[in-house]
């Protein structure tokens, strides 16, 4: 009716379980909770070592184990390879004398550390080696597409012959276009750069189309050479080869190429053709 309020109940008073009554069955004593695995409070303390013995050295012996892990990480990455590509072999037919060219590759090493030798040139036939370089590098691995090189350059044509100190990288780049870039400086001072790409378009799994460029660079005019600063010349050009097996296959293509600047005055005192078309028949093999 309203007439008072009750007092609030108070909560039951925890009653305590003896020993003595729990063993009579007068009574259940309360669980008791141990904190342990996810239960345990966060602390700062040290995580414990990795551990470094292993099972089966207790039955083989360690020195066994060790050699058996040792071949485990060579057969599943830490494998040496080899290999030799002239990706270029080829006649350059055009308007006056006919010419040649090659450019190649060959390394040994594993996925990440690389000894790598590159070559190319060109000559004219009749007239002999117009330009030959041969370069020695380390190479390593950077990212998953990219290889970081570094090394030395010696070019045999033209006269005088030049040592170069080399930089640069090579790789797969978005779109699947191998690049390749460097910079070249020289035991006399000059500054040279190079940046060639080329992507090959599989028409049937044995005809491949192949757009390829190149530009070189110099950071001053050198008449020695033959370079002016700025861009020297660029090449552009398509081959379409036929894959007769992996490691064999002969192409045909066209190629535009240009000399700018200073470098094109340079050859045109030389009584040479600074650019123009030329048809391409040549051979890349690999092994």
């Amino acid at each position: 009716m309203g007439h008072c309020t009750l007092p609030a109940a108070q909560p039951a008073a925890q009653v305590t379980c003896a020993p003595e009554h729990a063993a009579m069955g007068h009574c259940t004593p309360a669980k008791t909770i141990t904190a342990e695995g996810t239960n345990l409070p966060a602390g700062s303390g040290t995580a414990p070592p990795v551990p470094t013995d292993y099972a089966a050295d207790a039955i083989y012996g360690p020195s066994a184990m060790a050699m058996g892990r040792h071949h485990l990480s060579l057969h599943h990455g830490g494998q040496n390879f080899s290999m030799v590509m002239l990706n270029i072999a080829e006649v350059k037919i055009k308007s006056g004398r006919d010419s040649y060219e090659w450019g190649g590759e060959a390394w040994y090493g594993g996925d990440i550390n690389r000894l790598v030798v590159k070559t190319e040139g060109e000559g004219e036939f009749g007239g002999g080696v117009e330009s030959a370089e041969v370069q020695a590098l380390y190479s390593r691995a950077i990212g998953p597409y990219f290889d970081l090189q570094a090394g030395v350059r010696y070019d045999f044509e033209p006269d005088p012959s030049r040592v170069y100190a080399t930089v640069g990288f090579e790789g797969l780049a978005p779109g699947f276009f191998d690049v390749e870039g460097a910079l070249f400086l020289s035991d006399r001072g000059e500054l040279l750069g190079r940046l060639e790409g080329y992507y090959d378009q599989r028409i049937t799994q044995k005809l491949i189309l192949q757009p390829r460029a190149e530009l070189n660079f110099a950071a001053q005019s050198s008449e020695d050479i033959g370079v002016g600063a700025g861009l020297t010349d660029a090449e552009i050009g398509v081959r379409l080869r036929y894959d007769i097996a992996r490691e064999f296959a002969p192409y045909v293509g066209v190629q535009y190429e240009r000399a700018f600047g200073r470098t094109r005055d340079f050859l045109r005192d030389e009584g040479e053709a600074t650019g123009g078309w030329s048809f391409l028949a040549g051979v890349r093999f690999w092994f």
